[in-house]
């Protein structure tokens, strides 16, 4: 049986309910709070709705179930324990089109009563189609349990601010992004409401010639390393939102199919050394793709930043002009030490890590070894005093100018990044926590740019 799972606005709409009873009485109270006009027949009603009859909120016939009880209206609901009557109620809601749910006797069904979760105008259905409405019950209260029972009200205010940006924002995929940013935040009424600031920065920045909005937008995305359940919120957000999906060769199928079904979606990947297209086209197809003003996912197996050549492609798209962003992702090497159950480090005997390719990129204006330090070192929770460690570093033999990123609250809104040197790490002012330091000659084109653009913006102050 394959049933459409709908929200019906029933309110002023009129309603037959045949029975009066304890289970008529369990109905009438869904049946009620959707504001239709409700009409009652039977013989016989417990005390409970020959007061609601009392209060004006229901009417009650007193007599046994009539064929022109039927007419006029929209939806019809049977609580009897004879079955002859549900069948009978049933025949005759057929013939004049009248949806029609017999409780507990799902031959004279049309429609299933959902067990229901609310939180405000948030409502989540469950429905067994009648198999086992016990099932239903249990779902529900599981989702109950897991739901803030302060999600009503902040839907509320979603809302609000939804309209709003519909209101004050043109059609397009700059609007359907802030939407599904709002998704993600809390909404509050003051003014000075963060998600609040960021729908309203987004609606001056639409004027400008050089908004992201206007030239399309690049997330590289980090698929994971397979499993759609190791998405992140984000990855699986942009996906589903996606006009366009280049990815690589090892995405699986299954995470393709979480794209929408309007999406263009290319494989750009390789496959054990064949290439099937040049990374300059790859890059050519994103920038092309952006400025039509379409929203493109580079979809790259595990981290974008891990052997993905991120770099490469974040700088064509900064040199072409076009806004990116990069979504992290679960990189292979923790998802291989899952499924044998072991852990990257050990406090007595594996204290480092250190991430290699098997092979490097081939560049005749590469600095010979060991000239160049061929890695980059990556330090969890390096502490508030770095002097120690930089002095040890040094003494290894590092050089004073390798570059390094202090990273403090990696990707939340306080985030801060500080650039800086070997030489001068022991200086460097202490980081909230949680921070993570990245020592390395990869570091250092990154930092030149940014340093770049802070020139820039002071010049113009």
């Amino acid at each position: 049986m394959s049933l459409l799972p709908i929200f019906l606005k029933l309110e002023g709409r009129r309603c037959l309910l045949v029975g009066a009873g304890n289970v008529a009485l369990d109905k009438i109270g869904s049946l009620l709070k959707t504001g239709l006009r409700l009409r009652v027949v039977a013989p016989e009603a417990r005390p409970e709705v020959r007061q609601l009859a009392l209060e004006g909120k229901l009417e009650w016939i007193q007599r046994p179930f009539e064929q022109s009880d039927l007419d006029g209206n929209f939806l019809v609901v049977t609580a009897t324990d004879v079955s002859e009557v549900n069948a009978e109620v049933y025949r005759g809601a057929l013939e004049r089109n009248i949806l029609c749910n017999s409780v507990d006797d799902i031959p004279n069904c049309d429609f299933f009563f959902g067990s229901v979760v609310s939180r405000g105008d948030l409502q989540i259905a469950i429905s067994t189609a009648g198999e086992s409405p016990a099932v239903a019950q249990r779902l529900r209260r599981e989702i109950d349990e897991q739901l803030p029972e302060d999600l009503g009200p902040w839907l509320a205010s979603l809302g609000q601010l939804r309209r709003e940006v519909l209101a004050t924002h043109p059609p397009g995929e700059a609007r359907k992004s802030l939407l599904h940013q709002l998704a993600q935040r809390q909404v509050c009424e003051s003014r000075s409401c963060p998600s609040r600031q960021l729908a309203f920065a987004q609606r001056t920045n639409q004027g400008r010639e050089d908004s992201p909005a206007e030239k399309g937008r690049v997330s590289l995305v980090g698929a994971g390393p397979g499993d759609p359940d190791l998405l992140t919120v984000k990855a699986a957000r942009l996906i589903q939102t996606a006009d366009v999906i280049l990815h690589d060769d090892l995405v699986p199928q299954a995470i393709l199919d979480l794209g929408p079904v309007s999406a263009e979606i290319v494989n750009v990947g390789k496959r054990c050394g064949t290439k099937t297209i040049a990374q300059d086209e790859i890059n050519a197809m994103m920038i092309e793709h952006a400025r039509e003003n379409r929203s493109v996912v580079r979809l790259k197996s595990g981290d974008p930043l891990l052997f993905g050549r991120a770099a490469e492609e974040l700088a064509a798209l900064t040199d072409a002009g076009v806004a990116s962003e990069v979504v992290p992702g679960v990189s292979a090497a923790f998802a291989a030490a899952a499924a044998i159950g072991r852990s990257l480090t050990d406090r007595d005997c594996a204290s480092n890590v250190i991430f290699s390719s098997g092979h490097h990129a081939q560049s005749h204006n590469r600095a010979p070894l060991p000239a160049l330090e061929d890695a980059t070192r990556v330090v969890y929770m390096p502490g508030r005093d770095l002097h120690l460690l930089a002095e040890e570093w040094l003494q290894e033999g590092l050089p004073p100018n390798l570059p390094c990123a202090v990273v403090s609250r990696a990707a939340q809104p306080d985030q801060q990044v500080v650039h800086t040197t070997l030489g001068a790490l022991g200086d460097t002012q202490p980081a909230a926590a949680p921070s993570l330091l990245i020592a390395g000659w990869a570091v250092k084109e990154r930092a030149a740019q940014e340093q770049l653009d802070s020139d820039a913006a002071f010049a113009t102050t």
